[in-house]
Order: C-alpha cells, then structure tokens, then sequence
C-alpha cells in the first residue's frame, strides 16, 4: 500500500457526519479532525449559540444545529436540515453526554439518598441520547446500506468508578448497546454499516475539573493524583488524543471492525495496580 493509498483511507471528501455534542471539547476535536479530512460535519447540540458558533469557526462545510439529542422531534427535524444543506448522512458520532453532581455519591450524599429525578437525567443524556440519534440517523444508513456510528462509552463503563453509579452504569449501557447494534445493522441491513465506541480516560474538563484538580492550589486532588497513579501514561488525557482512534475506526481502513469499544485512556484500564 502506496502513500496515496494510505491517504485515501482518511480522505472523507463528499461524506457527511453528524456529531452529537458537537460543541463540547471531546466532540468538537473530532468533528475538526473529520471537517480537515475533507466531510461535511454538522454539529449539534442544546445551545444554538455554541453550535453556530462552532460550526462557523469550522467553515463552509459544517452546520450548527439546536437539538436535545433526548427528544426524537428535535432529531427528526435535525436530520431535515442536514439533507437539505448536504444530502444524505454517512456517519453519526455520539459524543453528547455528561455527569451530574447530584447522580454522584460523595461524603454529604449517600448511594441511598441519590435523587431519582438527577439518576434519570443522567441516564436519559447518556444512553437515550445515544439510542434515539441512532434510531434517526441510522435509519437513512439502513436505507443506503452503508455508513458508520461512533458511541462515546466511558472507562467508567469497563472498570466501575467509586462515586460515579449514574453515569457509570449508563454507559455500561452505551458499551452494550453499541455491541447490540452492530450487530443488527450488519446482519439485518449491510455489513457495510459499522458501529463502535470509545471509552475515554480521564480527561480533565468542567465537569470533573472540582474533583481531579484543587481549585485553590492547582495541585491535583487525592483522586487526581491516585488516577495518575494508576495510568501508565502518566498524565490525563488531552482531548486530541481521541482524534486517531475516532478517524481509524470512521475511515474505510477499519471496514473489518465493527462492534468493539476501544479505550483511549492511557493505559488505565489494563493497569492492575501492582
């Protein structure tokens, strides 16, 4: 294989991805790695604002729009305003997601006292937000009978974090669904449609910036520094190290893998700690 091959692998010219939490840091890296690679990119989110704005600072190619990636209409909707700017969509990336404090145990909050309402909300953005997209978008792919899904898992899905019941299960949830559907898009549509997942590490972000890094100090926290402890790496994750993984598994030079979670997080995941 010749270097233009290889370029061809990653040339996704005349392509069209929507990315779920396009204006977030872990999914905006990866909608600009896919707009320089050549696609269409059209980025959603809640914040019509933050979307447009993103999608401008892109360029030409790349649409903001408004949509709760938990309400079907606002999908349907989303996927009519990308036909009519791009025509049909290729790839989904489901990158909206997040945790809340209140879906997560601390000193003052015990597992017991988590309220329904905050476990709810938590499990609706991570794993309805990732299912229904797929219902929407993965309908035309079926269609097409080709394109590509990338979920966003979390290593909290593979080892079970203290504190974080929510969100952690939820994306366990993610990680099982993404297996599920690959499946059932290659044996009941095309094997040419592919779903995957990453299951980020520990990057440091508004969220869970309080808890790995003292806010008065800079120093990292007792669990920001037993994190670094236990990733051979050596550091927390910044966010273009997802870009790599998210090209490779969306590009043709991944067309024989489908239905695997790969985790960018350092090596934390295969560290047993002795």
């Amino acid at each position: 294989m010749d270097k233009t091959d290889l370029a061809r692998l990653y040339d996704f010219a005349g392509k069209t991805f929507v990315i779920t939490g396009g204006a977030g840091v872990l999914g905006g890296v990866v909608a600009a790695a896919l707009y320089g690679c050549g696609a269409n990119v059209c980025l959603l989110g809640r914040n019509a604002s933050a979307v447009q704005t993103a999608a401008e600072r892109l360029g030409g190619r790349a649409l903001g729009v408004s949509a709760d990636v938990t309400r079907r209409d606002d999908l349907v909707a989303a996927l009519a305003a990308v036909n009519a700017k791009f025509g049909r969509v290729y790839g989904l990336v489901n990158a909206a997601g997040g945790n809340m404090p209140a879906a997560t145990t601390s000193a003052e909050r015990s597992f017991f006292d988590l309220p329904e309402e905050a476990l709810r909300h938590v499990s609706d953005l991570n794993l309805m937000g990732t299912l229904l997209p797929c219902q929407v978008f993965g309908r035309q792919m079926a269609e097409q009978r080709d394109g590509a899904i990338l979920n966003y898992s979390s290593l909290a899905a593979l080892k079970p974090l203290t504190r974080t019941v929510g969100y952690g299960a939820a994306k366990a949830g993610v990680s099982n669904f993404t297996h599920w559907l690959a499946v059932h898009m290659a044996k009941t549509y095309s094997p040419n449609i592919r779903v995957n997942a990453l299951a980020p590490g520990f990057f440091v972000g508004e969220q869970n910036r309080a808890l790995l890094i003292d806010a008065a100090t800079g120093e990292l926290t007792p669990r920001g520094r037993s994190i670094i402890e236990h990733t051979p790496a050596g550091r927390f994750g910044a966010p273009e190290d997802l870009a790599g993984a998210a090209l490779w598994l969306l590009s043709p030079a991944a067309a024989f893998v489908t239905g695997i979670v790969v985790a960018v997080d350092g090596g934390f995941s295969a560290f047993a700690g002795v």
